[in-house]
């Protein structure tokens, strides 16, 4: 008899957790008493908008990054993403001294590509809707001779994205759920071995949008399942199919998944805004809006909440959440 192992372990979680500490922020732990009484239960949000950046992707970014080779770093790394992944590998290459070039759609958030821009990547536009982003991020890589780093088919990236979770655990105790946003999987999958490591009982709730519910349809089919190109303002989960590694571990320990409209993440963003005095991107809404909505069943007394990010400009936050008085 054989058996595959683990593409991650908690081990490796807290190995990610020495290696980013003092580079990435240990982000807050927010409350709301609002919030928990509208929900019955006591919610704990870990806020990853205040993260470098503005979002999650530096943990994974730099774990993966700050293991290659002086020679490996010195040509350069490649990545693909639709903005904050993106974001996380141009500021990751120019903290390690080195260049990154992103393919990145031509659509993607304006301010999540100056933002990309800005720490210095050179970015290859393609269209989301015609173009295949792993293809062409390969064959730059392959013709430059640069490292790719992708967004979350990587065991790195998904070890350094679940020190997240393990810092809101570490801080909170035990918790009966937690709540994350699902794209490619990685932060999900991170989260999902670094809580069930340390708890084994507690609940991984994902969230996706309705337009973009791939990882649901792979759960209930036991396999990977593709869906056509998502259109939702979440565009950091408008994912066609979920990641081959990311999902051999949601799979086994993600145990429910939750669908929320674009509307329910408009009003996600807008309380966030009012109520707690944060700015949340519509992908770093979506485990807020499942909650305010009622989509998670079976709340349990203590649970936590990742808010993934807040990259999201002045102008298209204020569009989103509605300007009139």
């Amino acid at each position: 008899m054989t058996t595959t192992a683990a593409p991650i372990t908690l081990d490796d979680i807290r190995d990610a957790a020495a290696r980013i500490g003092g580079v990435a922020h240990r982000t807050p732990v927010l409350r709301s008493r609002t919030l928990d009484a509208l929900v019955g239960a006591e919610v704990f949000l870990k806020c990853e908008n205040f993260q470098r950046m503005g979002a999650f992707k530096f943990r994974g970014a730099y774990n993966a990054a700050s293991r290659l080779t002086p020679e490996q770093l010195a040509r350069g790394i490649a990545a693909y993403s639709s903005g904050n992944h993106a974001q996380a590998v141009a500021l990751v290459a120019r903290e390690l001294g080195t260049t990154a070039v992103i393919v990145m759609p031509e659509d993607a958030p304006r301010a999540k590509r100056a933002a990309t821009e800005g720490y210095g990547a050179e970015i290859v536009p393609y269209d989301r809707y015609s173009g295949d982003r792993v293809a062409i991020a390969e064959a730059v890589a392959a013709e430059r001779g640069l490292t790719l780093i992708p967004p979350y088919e990587h065991p790195h990236i998904m070890a350094g994205q679940g020190t997240a979770a393990l810092e809101l655990l570490e801080e909170t105790g035990e918790l009966g759920a937690l709540v994350v946003p699902v794209g490619g999987g990685g932060l999900m999958a991170g989260s999902a071995t670094a809580a069930k490591g340390l708890h084994p009982g507690i609940r991984m709730i994902g969230v996706e949008p309705e337009a973009g519910d791939d990882t649901k349809r792979s759960l209930e089919a036991g396999r990977r399942i593709a869906v056509p190109v998502p259109r939702t303002i979440a565009d950091g989960q408008a994912i066609e199919i979920p990641g081959e590694l990311t999902f051999s571990v949601n799979r086994r320990l993600v145990d429910a998944m939750a669908l929320v409209t674009d509307e329910e993440i408009r009003t996600a963003m807008r309380f966030a805004f009012e109520r707690l005095k944060i700015v949340l991107e519509p992908s770093g809404a979506t485990p807020l809006a499942a909650l305010l909505a009622g989509r998670v069943g079976g709340l349990p007394r203590r649970l936590g909440l990742i808010l993934s990010g807040g990259n999201v400009d002045a102008e298209r936050f204020a569009r989103l959440c509605g300007t009139s008085d």
